[in-house]
């Protein structure tokens, strides 16, 4: 194995720490016979450790090697790979050195474990390339990633030589993209700061229809989104109104719509902003449509944040990239509290505080498109509870039961809004059988 990991050309910057490199530097000192049985094992068994590791945090199944292997190639990112990604196969000398190296991954995927396990008797490697996996609910492991990689493996398997291997993983690269960016739907910013993104792994599946009513706004926010990912001209947007009418709901809802067409999501908290910048700079050049997503945006009167949200949105010397938009959610309408003393014919602390006010206000309109979501009619209420209380056959009262019933429950759980009849049908859900 150590002799076909040095052979490596465009996919040598794996790293030495990987567990293949780690694995081909075990079997080249098995292959020498320079090891300590005992020590040997153990080596190994912290390698399987974290290909389990690994398998757990995807999902992976079966062949836990072939799918680790398909792993590397689907998330390495280096020159080719990148390339890949926009144009997928095409011509060039580089070519020569890829097809090496995925003859050599060829190599890698039917690499036999079984002269080793009968030396050290183990059979740890039999174990994984024949492994079962436990059953687990999608909130544990990434998804969207596991499927991908594993439809990979399959597919590597059954090539036949480096030719089709080439054709299988550009194709790849250019229907999924590459890397953390290519795999998955959604992204946060580091604890660690620094505009490094790190994956969210469970988005959930909601889809705009789950949300019932709203259909302007929604076709207004489709409108949008769909001459985005197009390549068109696109308005960052402001969706505001009353709590619980869905703004989120819709976000999420266009990601899973549109995930498929190239469409990525970034979250960015008030705090974060200062990293602005450093986000955009890192997703610019990607081959993909970016939208930097701001939950619930507000701002008091002392908080400057809103400087490097309006610095980035317009102005500076750098442009914001055409593969980027901000999509903001807000309780309120003009995102800044405004007070009496922020009125100019109210101030007696300040000769210009209307400059000021205006300045604040000024970041509403760099949303090209704004949307509202208002609180529904009581009647509106109770057609989105039926609605949504019918998807659920285990919920059995009649429509008039439900509508009394949910008349009763906003009373006493924050009023009429899309949440609180989501909560109602919830309830319901959880006491079917046994409500009156």
């Amino acid at each position: 194995m150590y002799r076909l990991t040095s052979k490596l050309v465009i996919y040598r910057n794996i790293g030495e720490d990987s567990i293949l490199f780690q694995l081909a530097d075990i079997c080249q000192r098995f292959a020498e016979g320079s090891y300590k049985k005992e020590n040997l094992i153990t080596e190994i068994l912290g390698q399987i450790n974290r290909l389990l590791d690994l398998a757990t945090r995807y999902g992976f199944d079966k062949n836990l090697w072939h799918n680790y292997l398909a792993f590397l190639l689907a998330m390495t990112e280096n020159p080719f790979t990148l390339v890949s990604e926009k144009v997928g196969a095409n011509e060039g000398t580089v070519n020569e050195f890829a097809k090496n190296d995925f003859a050599i991954f060829k190599k890698l995927f039917d690499y036999d474990f079984t002269e080793m396990e009968r030396a050290l008797d183990i059979n740890c490697f039999t174990i994984i390339e024949n492994y079962k996996a436990v059953g687990k609910k999608e909130q544990i492991y990434n998804k969207s990633v596991s499927e991908k990689v594993q439809k990979l493996s399959l597919s590597i398997e059954q090539a036949k030589d480096e030719k089709e291997m080439y054709q299988i993983i550009t194709d790849f690269y250019k229907a999924y993209g590459v890397g953390t960016f290519g795999l998955n739907k959604a992204f946060r910013v580091s604890e660690e700061g620094m505009g490094r993104l790190v994956p969210v792994t469970t988005t959930g599946d909601v889809v705009l229809d789950d949300l019932v009513g709203y259909e302007l706004q929604k076709k207004k926010l489709i409108q949008n989104t769909e001459a985005f990912v197009e390549g068109r001209k696109a308005n960052n947007v402001l969706l505001f109104g009353d709590a619980g009418t869905g703004k989120s709901t819709s976000i999420k809802a266009i990601l899973n719509q549109y995930y498929d067409r190239g469409l990525r999501i970034i979250e960015v908290y008030k705090h974060e902003f200062k990293e602005l910048s450093k986000i955009i700079g890192e997703i610019k050049n990607r081959n993909y449509r970016f939208i930097i997503y701001m939950d619930d945006l507000s701002f008091e009167e002392f908080e400057i944040e809103y400087k490097y949200l309006k610095a980035v949105i317009e102005g500076g010397l750098e442009t914001k990239p055409e593969n980027v938009l901000i999509y903001a959610t807000s309780n309120r309408r003009h995102l800044i509290r405004e007070t009496w003393s922020d009125r100019s014919d109210m101030s007696q602390d300040e000769m210009h505080r209307s400059d000021t006010m205006q300045e604040k206000l000024s970041l509403v309109a760099r949303f090209g498109v704004t949307i509202g979501y208002y609180k529904p009619s009581q009647k509106e209420y109770f057609n989105i509870v039926i609605t949504l209380a019918r998807k659920h056959p285990e919920i059995t009262l009649s429509d008039e039961e439900l509508t009394a019933e949910a008349n009763k429950w906003e009373m006493s759980h924050g009023g009429i809004s899309g949440r609180t009849a989501q909560q109602f049908v919830n309830y319901l859900i959880s006491t079917a059988g046994t409500y009156n």
